[in-house]
């Protein structure tokens, strides 16, 4: 692997971070792509500056017959048309190799949605799992909070306490690319918060009387590095709550009740560009994957009340 490569990588994630807002697991992502081109290129004698368009199209074609996921190729290739865009901005490269390359065909299907069923006996677990009722309570807000918002798991972990001082009927979010949103609280969301804001407080405050330490300015703070609890940590809880409301664990994800949370409103009437201002999609063909829904609905509204619909 030569440095000219590693440098235009550093380069290209520097920009994105500045530039673009890109969130640390985004840049995560990008430079773990393109270090994994980065290596095929350089088992094949040349780098990024000497790559072709037949070269990357190989790149890309040996991903397949390995038998990674159409999205796993969709986002290398992603990821390096950005690189050769910059490059070629900078002034790198004359031509963008990549310009003209497809990507394989997006795989449209959505995992089964958690019915309302599931989702309440998640929400019921969360009530009741935990060794403490400090615990309780934290998993009780962070399910409802999840299901009343919609928010990708980086947005809910990493929350700020002071979105939800004063018992807001509004979360303000910060999401991809450091774009705010607004979404609306439920009110089982909101008694969860000002139940687990008490636990929280509390234990803030004992640990600043003990030593001294600066409350968090986290929502659900942690010990770790990160100050507030991990993805990773979420995870593992949200499995331990399948289990605990004898739901199939493989089935449950914190991307399942995000998927739950626009289906149940699209079911009920939402209008599709409402979820995508709600989930905080940049484009509304991301929210586009649920527009069997809206067909399901109007094929049912047409049966049930057209005039000349027969029995």
């Amino acid at each position: 692997m030569t440095a000219t490569d590693t440098r235009w990588i550093a380069s290209f994630l520097a920009a994105q971070a500045a530039e673009q807002g890109a969130a640390r697991n985004t840049q995560l992502a990008y430079g773990r792509d393109l270090k994994d081109a980065q290596a095929y290129l350089a088992r094949r004698g040349a780098g990024f500056a000497q790559a072709d368009r037949a070269m990357l199209e190989a790149y890309l074609t040996q991903m397949d017959a390995a038998g990674l996921a159409p999205a796993t190729r969709a986002r290398r290739l992603s990821a390096l048309k950005q690189l050769y865009r910059f490059a070629h901005e900078e002034g790198w490269r004359a031509d963008n190799p990549v310009l003209q390359i497809k990507g394989p065909a997006k795989d449209m299907r959505l995992p089964d949605a958690l019915s309302m069923g599931d989702v309440d006996a998640l929400l019921a677990a969360a009530e009741t799992h935990g060794k403490t009722p400090a615990d309780r309570a934290r998993n009780s807000c962070l399910m409802q909070v999840l299901y009343a918002t919609g928010l990708r798991v980086s947005e809910l972990v990493g929350l700020p306490v002071a979105a939800v001082r004063g018992d807001p009927q509004m979360l303000l979010v910060r999401g991809k690319g450091n774009k705010e949103r607004l979404v609306p609280l439920s009110r089982p969301a909101r008694a969860a918060i000002t139940s687990w804001l008490a636990h929280r407080d509390a234990a803030q405050e004992a640990r600043k009387q003990a030593s001294g330490v600066k409350p968090s300015p986290f929502l659900f703070p942690s010990h770790g590095v990160a100050g507030h609890m991990t993805r990773v940590r979420f995870f593992t809880l949200i499995k331990e709550l399948a289990i605990a409301a004898g739901l199939d664990p493989t089935c449950i994800t914190p991307h399942s009740m995000r998927h739950a949370f626009a289906t149940h409103l699209l079911h009920n009437g939402a209008d599709l560009r409402a979820i995508q201002t709600l989930l905080g999609h940049a484009d509304i063909a991301t929210t586009e994957i649920y527009t069997h829904i809206l067909d399901e609905r109007l094929k049912r509204l047409v049966l049930d009340r057209h005039p000349m619909a027969k029995d």
